[in-house]
């Protein structure tokens, strides 16, 4: 039986998945990279950190299954989205890539929404965030000329990787998506866009469908691992649908909710739905389907500050032991996770958190159980979006990250969500989803819905909306949408004293 490699290129690590046609998990191995950040709000790395985990991960692999390289038939990428990659002439790297979560394009954002704002929205279906790549580009246009005069090639991540592998370019749609150089329509980059920051369309790579072939591993890497026969490299995608694909979302009765340091609400999309950027929506791994996303910026990370700052000696189990004897609503308490701003559906980088309702009643377990619930409020924002959008209602909603490993927080969802909450019986994340591209690539399967059936298991423990709690809830989901408009013009300026 052959293997197919899943690689998850991270922010802060890459991961190699090995997985069989029977959907097991044969092997996994990760190495750690670091990000470099020369100036406040710079978030950079060298491309050449995530070559070298990938040789480290690879080798590490090669030790743990004895017939790895005998039996290595295809690989597939899952990747962080967004972060600029820029060639030279000879191909070698001119700067440091600019990722995702670096914040110095705040000017560059503005520009571009000045000049384009609703064409950029019609044609990409979103609005231009710090995160995206083409602020980058602008910002190296206007900061380092010298460097974009040598620019010949702008790549992403995981696509980089693949031409060191195989000596090919390309970027699949679900990657493109998040540039905001993308036409997600006509699946091409966008000539208005393009001509109106003066970016050479011949600098970007081809795209290809997250399946297409994109080459196999050439010669060097072959030898150096011993790789029996020739390994195809397909194309792969960007994290967050890999994420979802890997949690088997691929039709669009379900959600997937992902509680990590950040928060996610992901659904699958069949047809173009214009959020007029309330929501994210890209292009899918999937074939000729998008997917939705809102997020919560400080999800896990609302509960790790609560935690260090009031539950200092404290494990998440013992902090979290007794919220389940404090009723739904933690009895008149209610807190909102804009501890680091906002992004869906108040793109707010001024708002901040706050407690409302506190008395002499509350103690420890109420404020631990308005933080999880504050946290799946922000969540449900973009369900309701979704949902309103659609005329329709999930029947269930996968969960996945910390919120997972809680059955108090389980119920919680289930509750505010009003759908049944299931797990995933071994959760490996966006990985997973490269596994499958990879397995559906190489033809094992014929499309996604079959191989989910055999790559994708859930627990049979599910968590179903209770009447009462549901009913509660929807009162004080009302309430809690109050905050940010109440709060919004007080953040603002309390903000502005942060900063003397």
């Amino acid at each position: 039986m052959g293997y197919v490699l899943g690689i998850d290129l991270g922010t802060s690590s890459l991961k190699g998945l090995i997985m069989n046609k029977a959907g097991q998990l044969v092997a996994e191995a990760s190495a750690e990279y670091r990000i470099d950040s020369p100036a406040p709000g710079f978030s950079e790395q060298h491309p050449e950190y995530w070559v070298i985990a990938f040789e480290e991960v690879i080798t590490k692999l090669s030790f743990d299954v004895a017939d790895f390289s005998a039996k290595l038939e295809a690989i597939s990428f899952s990747g962080q989205m967004h972060s600029l990659v820029t060639l030279g002439e000879n191909n070698e790297v001119v700067y440091p890539a600019i990722l995702w979560n670096d914040v110095r394009t705040t000017k560059q954002c503005a520009e571009i929404m000045e000049q384009l704002g609703d064409q950029l929205k019609e044609i990409t279906k979103n609005i231009v965030l710090e995160g995206f790549t083409l602020p980058k580009i602008l910002w190296l246009q206007q900061n380092k000329p010298e460097i974009w005069a040598k620019v010949q090639k702008i790549m992403l991540p995981k696509d980089y990787l693949a031409f060191v592998l195989t000596g090919n370019m390309a970027c699949e749609y679900s990657d493109a998506a998040g540039t905001s150089l993308f036409d997600i329509e006509k699946h091409e980059w966008s000539t208005a866009i393009c001509d109106k920051f003066e970016i050479d369309k011949d600098i970007l790579p081809s795209v290809v469908a997250s399946l297409a072939q994109v080459g196999v591993v050439n010669e060097v890497y072959a030898n150096r691992f011993g790789l029996k026969q020739d390994v195809k490299v397909f194309a792969g995608g960007a994290d967050n649908a890999c994420a979802a694909l890997g949690a088997g979302i691929v039709n669009e009765d379900y959600a997937l909710v992902s509680l990590g340091t950040s928060g996610v609400f992901s659904s699958f999309e069949p047809e173009i739905v214009n959020y007029q950027g309330k929501l994210h929506f890209f292009n899918h791994v999937i074939p000729d389907v998008y997917y939705s996303m809102g997020v919560t910026l400080a999800a896990g990370n609302s509960l790790n500050w609560f935690k260090n700052t009031f539950g200092k000696g404290l494990g998440f189990d013992e902090l979290l032991a007794d919220v389940h004897t404090v009723a739904p609503g933690s009895e008149g308490l209610l807190f909102t996770p804009y501890i680091v701003g906002e992004r869906t559906p108040h793109i707010d980088s001024k708002i901040r958190g706050s407690f409302i309702g506190i008395d002499t009643r509350h103690e420890l377990k109420h404020f631990a159980r308005a933080v999880l619930e504050g946290i799946t409020f922000s969540l449900k924002d973009a369900q309701v979006l979704m949902e309103t959008a659609k005329n329709k209602k999930f029947k269930q909603i996968i969960s996945v990250g910390g919120g997972a490993r809680n059955t108090d927080w389980m119920q919680m969802q289930a509750d505010i969500f009003d759908a049944e909450i299931i797990r995933l019986e071994v959760e490996q994340g966006p990985g997973v989803g490269a596994c499958m591209i990879a397995a559906v690539g190489n033809a094992w399967f014929t499309d996604f819905e079959s191989c989910r059936d055999t790559f994708v298991q859930y627990q049979k423990e599910t968590f179903k909306p209770k009447k009462d709690n549901v009913a509660n809830y929807e009162k004080l989901y009302e309430v809690y949408r109050e905050v940010y408009p109440a709060t919004k013009n007080i953040c603002a300026t309390l903000t502005g004293f942060g900063e003397i």
